[in-house]
């Protein structure tokens, strides 16, 4: 029997900076015995999120604070290997905030099963907390209408992309913002946008003239800064503006203002346009989780949803993986192999 895993600690707090090594620390801790109500498990994927720096900084209200010291934080999919709990049985492969490390023993309250009729990892992205933020915040924030123009920042990415393709089917006409010729072809091509921009190429002002000649109804912004000023320019009447993310600002010091990326110098166009501009927390929407969950659990299975995966592998490389995300050198939704899965 398993007494002992390892696990990645944070090491240091990486506020006004980009991620290092050396933020995290692998470490060799017991596996403690299940308790009533409790699971153990063996983690065979674990699931990375921008925000998880922010976690890391202690910045991030709406979640527990994170120790020097204390256990990574993040989702992962394990297989249950011994159950005090009614609802899970050895053999199960469960979701549910795992942290960094191969063995965890968690209260079965806090973990999900794996849906039927699917690929496992699905539920670590496009039917997990990924893909209930695209479609609560493009619905419930975005309330999106037939033939409304959407355009989306970070559109490859594995919550931008899944905007897009819900945008489509709500009727809308959709133009993603990307990093590279291969992800704009791929939004394209593949998942239907109408069209699609390449901030590395520059002239992102121009191309948003040319996608949006009547301004944008929605735009759905998973990273600020610049790109979100140049979308502010072009609102059209009643725009909303949905803010999911900002991964323009996650190297910088919120405590320091030269830091930070400018704001959007066209705000006052909020006012010209009569549009609103709401941010998004997906904590604050557990109300809605069910339907969110039915719904593209009916897209995933009918193929009208597609989403990709980008699969790292060895859980000695659960640092460098996270720091993937924040040079565009991820492709989807970025995952991580621990086990043999």
């Amino acid at each position: 029997m398993t007494t002992t895993s390892r696990q990645w600690v944070v090491a240091a707090r990486p506020i006004g900076r980009a991620l290092s090594e050396d933020d995290f620390r692998l470490e060799t801790a017991p596996v403690p015995p299940v308790g009533e109500g409790q699971v153990k498990l063996r983690t065979d994927w674990l699931s990375f999120d921008p925000a998880q720096k922010s976690w890391m900084e202690n910045i991030a209200g709406y979640v527990d604070p994170v120790e020097i010291g204390g256990l990574m934080p993040g989702a992962g999919l394990g297989e249950v290997v011994e159950s005090h709990h009614p609802g899970f049985a050895p053999g199960d492969l469960v979701t549910g905030p795992i942290g960094w490390r191969e063995m965890a023993v968690l209260d079965g309250a806090k973990l999900a099963a794996v849906p039927q009729g699917v690929p496992p990892t699905a539920a670590l992205g496009v039917l997990g907390g990924t893909g209930k933020t695209a479609y609560l915040a493009f619905v419930e924030v975005g309330k999106p209408k037939p033939g409304d123009t959407v355009v989306i920042s970070g559109a490859a990415g594995a919550t931008g992309s899944i905007v897009g393709q819900i945008a489509k089917l709500s009727g809308c006409r959709v133009i993603g913002i990307a990093g590279g010729a291969d992800k704009c072809a791929w939004l394209v091509d593949e998942l239907g946008f109408d069209g699609a921009i390449d901030y590395k190429a520059g002239k992102i002002r121009g191309g948003l003239k040319q996608h949006c000649p009547n301004g944008i109804d929605v735009f759905f912004d998973n990273v600020g800064g610049d790109i979100l000023n140049d979308a502010m320019a072009r609102l059209a009447v009643g725009a909303r503006v949905v803010i999911c993310g900002g991964i323009s600002r996650y190297n910088a010091d919120p405590r320091d203002p030269e830091q930070m990326p400018p704001g959007p110098r066209n705000y006052f166009n909020v006012v010209f346009t009569g549009a609103t501009i709401q941010g998004f927390l997906l904590p604050r929407y557990e109300a809605q989780f069910a339907v969110a969950n039915r719904r593209l659990a009916e897209w995933v299975r009918s193929g009208a949803l597609r989403y990709r995966e980008d699969i790292q592998a060895g859980f000695e490389n659960a640092p460098q993986t996270l720091m993937r995300l924040f040079d565009g050198r991820n492709f989807g939704k970025q995952l991580l192999r621990v086990g043999s899965a």
